[in-house]
């Protein structure tokens, strides 16, 4: 049995450690700020958090997800019986188990159970295309995949052993409900999540557990959770924040609120689900919480807020400090572990929103090329150190070298830091304004993507000479990604085919809106691709359907008349999809609005999903409106 200290049984007692930063000042560096020194369970892993909350409250709902719930021992119960399966099968320390499973009781189950097996999991989201969950599976050499027998038929085929974990499967029920104490330590990987790589494949953060009890343990106590609340987890696994929101109000004895795929993505179904559940404490992008605002969300004087993942920008940071009982911005790369620096957030921040100062154990530089720190407003790039740095990239020792280096600054011998790519600088304050990247790495949605990865997939095509990738604001200020390529000479190559192409191996989120062929691509006075001169796209850029139809009758032609007010292009035909015009989860959100203003019909957001084009909408709307709705 695990039992934490006093200190982690009330996060309002916390030890400060006395180590020196004498290292610190001698090179001019911002003493106080970095002072984040704090005693944690160092003999922890993530899932000993859990099993010590369980002695506390075996009975407490720990997790809910549409209308099925498991207690905190029953939780447990499950957990403990797939790690003993798992250890049957050869998972122990420092394996590598690929977790595939819809957002579901099961999920949170399958990851617990891994850790408890000893093992670290690899989170891959059914929605992946194949090749690249294949990828995955054979660079992690993963042995065993977790997943359900609803996502079989679309996996790849694949060396690993399967186990499928469904309410109804007995696969487990031969096994002891008692943990078999595994042999695993702190030092040992938690998970290997897999981001976007510039190479043009994705590269596996390995992640140890020691650094996620630190971030758990100071989250824990800033921007805090109770045992009396209940937070609602809206992020796909494959994102390491989600990890906040598996993890912390297992090891507070909170509650956990699943929310299915389709409610996470649709503004008015997540805040019923907000107001269902009473919800106290919710975690996402500036995206989500821009969905939710587009739904007629009022906020919620009890609800904590945490924003990250990508910018917040000024306007939003002031709606939701006007709506909720707290905001926090969240700031941190999936190398230094899920969040590295935090701010609360007043909504009075007229230029730009900091992403504050370092959480417990955490330190924050910001350099000059020579690796000298700058003054207060001067400009550099972030650093990071401390207990949240990862082991590294999975396999890739080179660029492991290249990204983690030697800390300078600290005490400790053989600590490293991690370069972030981010442009910084200190306020007076104290607190870090992020000002942007010094590469061409960007974030959409909260994803991290490297353009470079997107451009080396495009470059694989037959008919492309060479492309580049860049992130283009529209009109409403969201962000979408637009391809520019240069053909090969005498080959054509249509929108649909290099659609197509991408979407075979990159997740949908990396897929270009739009694709602009160009005879040249316009370059700087050095020779280097001009990406502000690039041209803004045009239709046939983004519409890959051939041949323009017309809108047939009433409902199509209401139809046709709302998606050009939406998605800024006209015409529109009816056998075009949505999403091949750059129709994205928040232009969604405010086209159903529309429809159901104008139809008098609420339609479910995943609706889209299956009827993407005006000539399928109108099909599922016709059936329960007045025959004046769509007569010619």
């Amino acid at each position: 049995m695990h039992t934490l200290p006093s200190e982690m049984s009330d996060p309002t007692q916390t030890r400060h450690s006395a180590e020196p930063f004498v290292a610190a000042q001698e090179h001019g560096l911002p003493v106080e700020w970095n002072s984040t020194a704090t005693d944690y369970p160092h003999d922890f892993c993530v899932h000993h958090l859990l099993e010590a909350q369980v002695q506390r409250t075996p009975t407490a709902t720990a997790v809910e997800f549409e209308g099925r719930s498991l207690s905190y021992a029953e939780l447990d119960a499950r957990a403990n019986q797939l790690g003993n399966l798992l250890r049957k099968r050869g998972v122990e320390r420092e394996v590598l188990v690929g977790v595939c499973i819809e957002r579901s009781l099961e999920m949170v189950v399958a990851l617990l159970g891994i850790l408890k097996a000893g093992g670290a999991y690899v989170p891959l989201d059914p929605a992946y295309p194949s090749e690249r969950i294949k990828y995955v599976l054979e660079d992690a050499h993963v042995k065993v995949l977790v997943t359900q027998q609803s996502i079989l038929k679309s996996l790849p085929v694949t060396a690993a052993e399967i186990i499928c974990l469904d309410p109804e499967s007995k696969e487990l029920a031969d096994e002891k409900r008692e943990s078999a104490a595994a042999e695993v330590c702190p030092a040992d990987l938690a998970y290997v999540i897999y981001t976007s790589g510039s190479t043009g494949k994705p590269k596996g953060v390995q992640v140890e557990h020691r650094s996620v009890v630190n971030f758990l343990c100071s989250m824990r106590k800033e921007p805090g959770i109770a045992p009396s609340d209940a937070l609602v987890a809206v992020t796909t696994i494959c994102f390491d924040i989600a990890g906040l929101e598996m993890y912390l109000p297992l090891l507070a004895g909170a509650r956990l609120v699943i929310a299915s795929r389709d409610v996470a993505a649709d503004g008015r179904r997540l805040m019923q689900l907000l107001n269902d559940s009473q919800a106290t404490v919710m975690q996402a992008t500036p995206a989500t919480w821009r969905l939710l605002l587009e739904a007629g969300w009022q906020g919620s004087g009890k609800l904590k807020v945490l924003v990250g993942g990508e910018a917040l920008s000024p306007e939003l940071a002031r709606e939701l400090a006007f709506r909720c009982a707290s905001v926090w911005n969240m700031y941190g790369p999936t190398e230094t572990t899920i969040w590295s620096a935090l701010y609360r957030v007043t909504g009075r921040d007229e230029r730009s929103v900091p992403i504050g100062r370092p959480i417990a154990n955490t330190t924050l530089y910001v350099l000059d090329q020579n690796l000298q720190p700058l003054p207060s407003g001067g400009e550099g790039e972030l650093y990071i150190g401390g207990e949240g740095l990862a082991r590294g990239y999975f396999e890739r020792s080179q660029l492991t070298a290249e990204r983690f280096v030697a800390d300078p600054f600290s005490p400790r011998p053989r600590a490293r830091m991690y370069r972030t790519g981010d442009l910084a600088r200190f306020r007076s304050d104290g607190n870090v304004e992020f000002l942007g990247r010094l590469d061409h790495q960007v974030k959409l949605r909260g994803f991290r993507i490297e353009l470079g990865e997107i451009e080396a997939v495009l470059e694989q095509h037959p008919a492309v000479h060479h492309a580049v990738v860049i992130a283009r604001e529209d009109a409403s200020s969201e962000k979408h990604l637009v391809a520019y390529l240069v053909p090969e000479p005498s080959i054509a190559v249509s929108t649909g085919d290099l659609r197509a192409h991408v979407q075979k191996q990159v997740p949908d989120y990396m897929v270009p809106s739009a694709f602009v062929q160009l005879a040249t691509l316009p370059l700087t006075p050095n020779g280097k691709v001009d990406r502000k001169a690039l041209p803004a796209p045009r239709l046939q850029d983004l519409d890959s359907a051939g041949e323009y139809v017309a809108p047939r009758n009433q409902v199509e032609k209401k139809l046709a008349l709302l998606w050009e007010q939406v998605l800024g292009v006209r015409p529109i035909g009816v056998t075009t999809s949505f999403f091949d015009l750059g129709g994205r989860s928040l232009l969604a959100a405010r086209l159903f609005m529309k429809i159901s203003r104008v139809f008098g019909q609420d339609l479910p957001l995943a609706t889209l999903f299956r009827a993407p084009t005006i000539e399928q909408l109108a099909k599922e709307l016709t059936p329960t409106l007045p025959s004046s709705a769509y007569s010619s």
